[in-house]
């Protein structure tokens, strides 16, 4: 049963991720990977609002399986946050790397700290 919800949330993850990416890339021209950074957000996000409602609301374990790892796995990408990275540094974009790098983890932790904080707050 978990393996089932762990493949039911990346049925929805993987295609969002994708989707979300070509919209947000096709809306700006910087060669900043805008669609990785704004899709591990979101799911930074959204992780941090399912483990916080599991952990201290009692919602049931399985939406941590089908919503944490199955949804958010398949949606964010470490993967690609590298690869992208790697790839500004290879083009000379040494700032857009460095921001991507740095911003990435402290965006992404201060997103799974909100959607944290915002469930046990309210």
């Amino acid at each position: 049963m978990t393996a089932l919800l762990v493949v039911l949330g990346a049925m929805v993850g993987a295609p969002a991720r994708y989707l979300i990416d070509l919209h947000v890339q096709s809306r700006h021209r910087s060669v900043f990977p805008w669609g990785t950074f704004t899709i591990n957000i979101a799911g930074s996000f959204v992780l941090g609002v399912v483990a916080a409602a599991v952990s201290s609301k009692g919602a049931p374990e399985w939406l941590y399986v089908l919503v944490g790892t199955g949804l958010c796995g398949a949606m964010t990408t470490f993967s690609t946050f590298g690869f992208e990275t790697v790839r500004l540094v290879e083009d000379g974009e040494w700032s857009a790397a460095i921001a991507n790098a740095a911003g990435s983890l402290a965006v992404g932790l201060a997103a799974v700290a909100f959607g944290w904080w915002l469930v046990v707050t309210l």
